[in-house]
């Protein structure tokens, strides 16, 4: 963005600084309208009629229903789920909330569906959006896509066009510079790495800018709490959904499986069992997966003092027994299926892997009133609190963020 006399001037997007780039939803034009598209009302009647109707064709997508998350995101923009939101965060204060204008979306390159979720965001708070979705063609993304085009050709839906473009490049300065010139919001979902890159690209002085980076998970069964429970099936599905859906490679997924309670062994006897019952019904393993967890353990057991490798069926799952939780075990940490397992007799004992403010999501089976204390302690981790199976739920408070302050703006009223 360039300055003339106290005039703003955008930088024009043009085919030297898009080759490369493709436009899923929406196109140069597109972009060039949202420069002089208004704000929206946060939930304003035309962005809940648009997701209810998306709603409605994923949701009749034969395809779709082969993938969890696609089904989650589904039911999450209903209208009877958005409202919901909408009860929670619109404040009646005499002020009047509009979205900031333009949101730019970085979304990460290994989460097929995160970026769905941020477009929503970006809709529900008022913006125009534009998205980069990842770089990896996910059947997701296809048919999310496919299902917010098709409802946007709506001659009905003509004035929402303005504020949706998806697109997809790789890494190109060049685009990246015009999409931060113009942009009122920036969100980067990338980790570390990608949000350096970003960092290059200036923003506008007013802009306001939300990164998420990289971040790891844990969870805490109490192991009589988890005896007690029936269905020892419905819990290893959940845990499954919390890690190996996104081959553990979602932020909120747990990378630490911490035992409380009295019955810890068998516990982990029945609860590794009807996992990898129901690891090897649902997951597509790769031999190079095997391979690589293979390499971490032994490099874990090198690295830290009195680790163990625990024996498995096969490497669908591999578990490594830690004696300590130390704040840089996860610097040995990987994927698809690689869990630390610790024993705990008082959660005061994750202190130091929880101080760390990388640690996000705490998923857990028991009594969340067992968090209090280490809660209270004044770690500068943990920014949620989830029940098992629940670690994926998007909402608009989100690492510690409050989404729909940070992308609104408020005119008071006085």
């Amino acid at each position: 963005m360039l300055r003339f006399g106290g005039a703003v001037i955008h930088m024009q997007l043009n085919s030297s600084n898009t080759d490369g780039v493709s436009w899923l939803v929406g196109n140069t034009d597109i972009v060039e309208q949202m420069i002089h598209t208004s704000a929206l009302s946060p939930f304003s009647e035309s962005v809940l009629d648009y997701l209810q109707d998306v709603s409605k064709v994923l949701m009749s997508d034969r395809r779709a229903k082969e993938y969890p998350d696609v089904i989650t995101f589904a039911f999450w923009i209903r209208r009877s789920s958005v409202m919901k939101l909408s009860q929670r965060f619109q404040r009646d204060d005499g002020n009047i909330h509009l979205g900031r204008g333009i949101a730019f979306h970085i979304a990460p390159s290994n989460v097929p569906v995160n970026y769905a979720y941020s477009l929503v965001v970006g809709l529900l708070t008022g913006n125009a959006n534009i998205v980069r979705v990842p770089s990896k063609e996910f059947p997701q993304v296809e048919i999310i896509n496919q299902a917010l085009q098709s409802v946007l050709d709506r001659d009905c839906y003509e004035s929402m066009r303005p504020y949706i473009c998806l697109v997809r490049y790789g890494r190109d300065k060049a685009v990246n510079d015009y999409f931060s010139s113009i942009a009122d919001a920036r969100i980067i979902w990338g980790g570390d790495a990608t949000i350096a890159t970003i960092r290059e690209s200036k923003l506008p002085p007013r802009a306001t800018e939300i990164t998420f980076a990289d971040r790891f998970s844990i969870a805490v069964i109490d192991s009589d709490k988890y005896m007690a429970v029936e269905d020892k099936v419905r819990v290893a599905e959940d845990f499954y959904n919390d890690t190996y859906l996104t081959d553990q490679n979602a932020c909120t997924s747990p990378r630490v499986v911490i035992w409380t309670g009295t019955k810890k062994e068998d516990a982990k006897s029945a609860f590794w069992q009807k996992l990898h019952e129901v690891v090897k019904q649902k997951y597509t393993f790769q031999p190079i997966q095997g391979v690589n967890k293979l390499t971490s353990s032994y490099l874990v057991a090198a690295a830290v003092d009195g680790a163990k490798i625990l024996t498995n069926k096969d490497n669908l799952i591999v578990r490594v027994k830690v004696p300590v939780l130390s704040d840089s075990l996860m610097e040995l940490k990987d994927n698809s299926g690689f869990f630390f397992e610790y024993d705990c007799d008082d959660l005061i004992e994750l202190r130091s892997l929880c101080n760390d403010n990388r640690c996000q999501t705490a998923a857990y089976l028991g009594d969340i009133s067992m968090f209090s204390t280490l809660i209270k302690s004044g770690i500068r981790g943990v920014d949620r609190i989830v029940p098992l199976g629940q670690t994926m739920d998007f909402d608009l408070i989100w690492d510690g963020y409050d989404l729909y302050e940070r992308l609104t703006r408020q005119i008071a009223c006085l």
